[in-house]
């Protein structure tokens, strides 16, 4: 194209200015192309669903919930992937998400599928130096990623004044920072679907009281241009009576 695209230093390739504007703008045709091709490899008669999901709730609220799908509708295959950045339809060969936020994201439609609630977890042991709310900044405190300021909301819901942002280490995954919490690394702040089972059995506990609703909520979102995608109509209309947040998850 008489343009270079890729520079090479020594054993290493990075892409030009103009490379990484060329990929750019590609990189919606590419994604198309890859959702094509994927369709002709899965032929059947019912269609299929490119689903993006956040692995916890994906695994916890959607996997028990899915074989009933595939009875209703054999026909219909559903693809997932899991996905923890932010995307864009338009960059991803995906035909719905679940996802987590307000539900306002521009050029899609959206189905909510559960509120969120959280509740401060820890050992038994760290539990017993904790006395109330303020204690907990005297606590090692442990951070998901993807909620950075829900601490800071947490506390402000408690009526604790902060003098600046909330020390602690941060985990990528609900997995692990659960773990953390089972070892004694500190106190997690946790959605309660994932923590029953634990608190249940006495691994972990809860001492700053019962769980919180937060401002955001988990979603099925899809763009408002394929609203009409029969697999994607059909994996809606069945999700729908069941986004019903105030009920108990399937234990």
């Amino acid at each position: 194209m008489g343009v270079t695209l890729v520079d090479r230093d020594r054993k290493r390739l990075n892409l030009t200015p103009a490379g990484q504007r060329f990929v750019a703008d590609i990189r919606p045709a590419m994604a198309q192309i890859v959702q094509a091709a994927l369709q002709l490899q899965v032929p059947q008669t019912g269609g299929s669903l490119n689903l993006a999901i956040l692995p916890a709730f994906g695994m916890r609220w959607l996997m028990p919930r899915l074989p009933d799908f595939a009875r209703l509708h054999p026909d219909v295959t559903i693809n997932m992937a899991t996905r923890l950045e932010p995307f864009n339809f338009a960059g991803e060969p995906f035909d719905a998400a679940i996802w987590y936020g307000s539900g306002d994201w521009p050029g899609t439609e959206s189905l909510l599928l559960k509120h969120e609630q959280v509740v401060p977890v820890c050992s038994p042991d760290v539990a017993r130096r904790i006395d109330g709310a303020e204690t907990l900044l005297k606590i090692p405190l442990l951070h998901i990623q993807s909620r950075p300021g829900a601490w800071s909301d947490w506390f402000a819901r408690q009526n604790v004044s902060l003098s600046g942002p909330v020390p602690g280490t941060l985990y990528d995954q609900f997995s692990t920072i659960t773990q953390a919490a089972l070892h004694g690394l500190g106190v997690a702040l946790m959605p309660d679907y994932l923590v029953e089972q634990d608190l249940a059995t006495g691994r972990l506990a809860a001492p700053c009281g019962p769980p919180i609703e937060t401002d955001a909520s988990y979603h099925l979102v899809w763009p408002a241009a394929t609203r009409q995608d029969t697999a994607l109509s059909l994996f809606r209309d069945w999700l729908s009576p069941q986004a019903q947040p105030e009920d108990p998850l399937p234990r």
